[in-house]
């Protein structure tokens, strides 16, 4: 396969609506009395009223109402699972034609974007200084709720760009790099500050440091970095057991331009394996397609047990992902040298040795401790996750630390890390304005 066919072969499944397109289809919304739709959202979008704008060409004023509750649209467009939310709740799922919100709401970003039309007027940024810790969807989320409100937010991320998981861990089929860096500059536009390369918990930047430059609180937003193992099984250690995550990150790196073919983990004509059931074996699954393997997902329960949002399920299968349900790996065995050669795998029927040149896990993630283990005070629980308070909502057990998204309530869609996020948001802003009236008070 020539990288060019490999290129096209991660384009977007599908299409993004033309202008007819997305106003034929905002015509059929029935605006219903009590809107279902919007009960279905995690973040309460008022979806009703953008697309009653929309159907009148008000495209500018349908952007207007997303904004008062999301800050990346054009990618809760396209990788939320509509399904299972807001498009699940409509009411014309009963005739089996429910109104495409999602593909409605990434139309109305895009043009915004490509036409630059909405421009917010924006306080100014004097009350309160807050630091944010990672950039993926909680983070982001953070940063553009409190920028809005008049706070100075500043961004550190460890990765060479921002973006977290929606820019490394999301294939590009699914979800453009470009919607994504197109997404950031809004929240930049915001009065947001972005510091890249800068890895908190390393190298002396803790979160002591950023309280000594001044900042009045901080946001943890960094997600569940550290993939799950499976150690535990024999021959785990082989070459050719490794992390989905991995998988992906190097396929977005290759896809960019900034490594060679090589440096992706999958050759053309392998024999595959994805263990996993969730969102992230998905992605996996289907990459490996899109580079000449032959792949199975090997899944521990059924199908209606699969967490993974079906319609991904269904696109995987249509492309040709195989599917092993109630088995799970019980050993990995040696091919040439150290290579993997197959695995042993286990199910109701029996065990069986089958044939594999690669695996790779996509069994969860956990959090990574470098912030908990370089300040003292905030606490977690016993898997690694950090605790937090119902008022100030989001605070760490250390005074001034939050936090919210995965690193919190475990693994999650973008859009309930978006959902914590905003609740922790308005927690900051409750602190930093209660800690600021008391100094005036005292200074009085």
């Amino acid at each position: 396969m020539s990288q060019q066919e490999e290129n096209d072969a991660f384009q977007v499944v599908h299409q993004a609506f033309t202008m007819r397109e997305a106003v034929e289809e905002a015509k059929r919304c029935l605006n219903c009395k009590v809107p279902l739709c919007r009960k279905g959202c995690p973040i309460n979008n008022n979806i009703p009223e953008f697309i009653h704008q929309l159907s009148k060409g008000n495209i500018g004023d349908a952007m207007s109402v997303i904004n008062e509750t999301s800050n990346l649209p054009a990618i809760c467009g396209r990788v939320c699972p509509h399904e299972k939310q807001c498009q699940g709740n409509c009411i014309l799922n009963k005739k089996g034609k429910p109104i495409q919100i999602g593909r409605i709401e990434s139309f109305i970003a895009d043009f915004d974007t490509e036409m630059r039309l909405t421009r917010e007027k924006l306080p100014q940024k004097s009350r309160g200084k807050v630091a944010v810790i990672g950039s993926g969807p909680a983070g982001l989320t953070v940063a553009g709720d409190l920028a809005r409100q008049g706070f100075s937010v500043t961004i550190f991320e460890g990765q060479d760009e921002p973006g977290g998981v929606l820019m490394f861990g999301i294939p590009e089929y699914r979800l453009p790099k470009a919607v994504v860096r197109a997404e950031i500059e809004k929240i930049g536009e915001l009065g947001v500050d972005f510091v890249t390369k800068t890895m908190v918990g390393e190298n002396g930047v803790t979160v002591d440091y950023l309280f000594g430059r001044g900042f009045d609180a901080i946001f943890m937003g960094t997600g569940t970095a550290v993939p799950q193992d499976m150690n535990h099984v024999k021959g785990a250690q082989l070459r050719g057991v490794s992390q989905s995550t991995y998988l992906l990150h190097q396929v977005t790196a290759y896809n960019e331009g900034a490594i060679s073919r090589d440096m992706v983990p999958l050759r053309e004509g392998e024999r595959v394996g994805v263990i996993g059931g969730g969102n992230v074996a998905m992605d996996a699954a289907r990459t490996a397609i899109r580079l000449g393997a032959d792949v199975t997902v090997i899944y521990r329960r059924t199908e209606e047990e699969m967490p993974a949002i079906r319609s991904e399920y269904e696109e995987a299968v249509k492309e040709g992902v195989k599917f092993w349900w109630q088995s799970s790996v019980t050993e990995f065995m040696p091919g040439h040298g150290r290579r993997l050669g197959s695995v042993m795998v286990h199910t109701d029927e029996g065990d069986r040795i089958e044939p594999f040149d690669r695996i790779y896990l996509a069994i969860g993630s956990r959090p990574a401790n470098r912030i908990v283990s370089t300040t003292e005070g905030i606490e977690v629980d016993e898997k690694g996750y950090v605790k937090i308070l119902e008022r100030p909502f989001g605070m760490t057990t250390r005074r001034g630390v939050f936090a919210g998204g995965d690193v919190v309530h475990r693994p999650q869609t973008v859009v309930l890390a978006m959902k914590a996020a905003k609740e922790v948001a308005q927690g900051i802003a409750q602190y930093v304005d209660a800690v600021k009236l008391i100094e005036e008070i005292n200074n009085r």
